[in-house]
């Protein structure tokens, strides 16, 4: 039986599974070799000057190139860093009938090809499990890379103000900007400002028109009995600039509630204070007018000085210049605009932030441009405190004493509820329209 061996069809020959590669190698080699020989040495039979020796660089370009079917039916190429291309057959481990086995289910050759048809998964299920390390992220939300694990990421939402800028990035959006619903971009802030409609405005502009009324009917009545003794006797000149000061602190009203801009912004500053000024530097000039009286009555019977109406106007206003100074200071140390605060309302929840827009008057700044009125009212409590047991025929005291104490104390409650609590653009405005319209 020796040399009898025969390869057939019916013969018990099994075939080393990696020969066909060596063959494969072979037929390369030589489509390389006979291309290089054709190139270098064309015509000619056997080997030429060129190719004796063979020049290895040389004849590895040319493997390279090569490009033939494989004996197998499979191409055989190389790529550009010289590695045959891959080829897999993908295989399943599957149990059918109680008999475990490995069945084919696809390949790979340059891209993957998938039967998922006859895939197998726990549980005998033929649906494909859903993957829990490469979920796709939702529109908001971006790719947080496992570490070590390129390919496997957690899908984390980009929260509070950010918004997604690629898929791997949340990025926080501008200072006027917050994001939009899913937060895949930003948009612009809502600007907000009092408006005429809202009780915070409704019900001080009432008031204030109530008080324009009021006033106005004392202002006609006095005029219209200007000659009488009572009035003459009240002191008309001051009583015209006390109506004119409560008139304007009733008129700035509307000055707090108007949309800002620069002309508005202007006026506030300038209307904000004076008001009050007026109307607690005439109540000063007369409760020292009263004082300066009696203290001189209980020494001489000569009257003091500067107590003629002309002179009590001259005091008057100088003490409301002094105010008008400090605004003309203010203006030119820092020209009044209006701004949009955002940070004022810039909610936890970004569908909530909102722009106040809002004149540059900070705190502050609103206690340095009222602190003078407070320092009239202060000294004129003083006097009114002084001058408190004047005769009962004096009518006037009692009465500027009276509205002095209970100023004081809205003045001590205004301040600490004005500051202890959150700003808001209708806070400010509706406190500010309040005090004014309720002065």
């Amino acid at each position: 039986m020796f040399n009898q061996e025969r390869i057939g069809l019916n013969s018990s020959y099994e075939q080393e599974g990696k020969v066909m590669f060596v063959i494969d190698a072979v037929y390369a080699m030589a489509h390389a070799l006979h291309k290089m020989h054709q190139d270098l040495c064309p015509g000619k039979l056997g080997l030429c000057s060129k190719m004796d020796p063979i020049d290895g660089t040389t004849l590895l370009n040319y493997i390279r190139k090569v490009k033939i079917a494989g004996i197998g039916g499979n191409p055989v190429e190389f790529n550009p860093n010289g590695d045959a291309p891959g080829r897999y057959d993908i295989y399943q481990y599957q149990i059918k009938n109680n008999t475990a086995e490995y069945k084919m289910i696809g390949h790979w050759t340059d891209q993957l090809y998938l039967n998922i048809r006859t895939m197998q998964w726990p549980g005998g299920g033929k649906q494909v499990p859903t993957s829990i390390c490469s979920q796709p992220c939702k529109p908001g939300w971006r790719k947080k890379i496992v570490k070590g694990i390129s390919c496997c990421w957690h899908c984390e939402r980009c929260d509070g103000y950010q918004y997604q800028a690629d898929l791997y990035t949340c990025k926080m959006c501008r200072f006027d900007l917050r994001p939009n619903k899913n937060h895949t971009g930003c948009q612009p802030i809502p600007i907000v400002k009092l408006e005429w409609s809202s009780p915070w405005a409704v019900i001080p502009v009432l008031i204030a028109i109530l008080g324009i009324i009021a006033t106005l009917f004392v202002v006609v009545t006095f005029i219209r009995y200007n000659d009488t003794p009572i009035v003459k006797a009240s002191g008309r000149e001051l009583s015209y600039v006390l109506l004119t000061g409560i008139f304007l602190c009733y008129a700035t009203t509307f000055l707090m509630i108007s949309a800002p801009d620069v002309g508005i912004c202007s006026l506030r500053r300038i209307f904000l204070g004076l008001g009050m000024s007026i109307s607690y530097a005439a109540l000063l000039t007369k409760t020292n007018r009263i004082y300066r009286i009696f203290e001189q009555g209980k020494m001489t019977v000569s009257a003091p000085r500067f107590i003629s109406p002309a002179s009590q106007l001259v005091i008057t206003f100088s003490l409301i210049s002094v105010q008008l100074l400090g605004v003309c200071i203010w203006f030119a140390v820092d020209p009044s605009q209006a701004l949009i605060d955002y940070e004022d309302q810039r909610m936890a929840d970004p569908e909530k932030a909102r722009g106040v827009l809002k004149c540059d008057i900070s705190d502050l700044s609103l206690i340095c441009l009222l602190g003078y009125s407070m320092l009239l009212m202060v000294t004129c409590t003083v006097y009114a405190i002084k001058t408190r047991g004047v005769p009962e025929t004096f009518n006037e005291a009692k009465p500027i004493g009276f509205t002095m104490y209970t100023t004081c104390i809205i003045w001590l409650a205004f301040i600490p509820i004005f500051f202890g609590t959150s700003q808001s653009t209708e806070k400010v405005s509706g406190d500010a329209v309040s005090l004014h319209g309720g002065g």
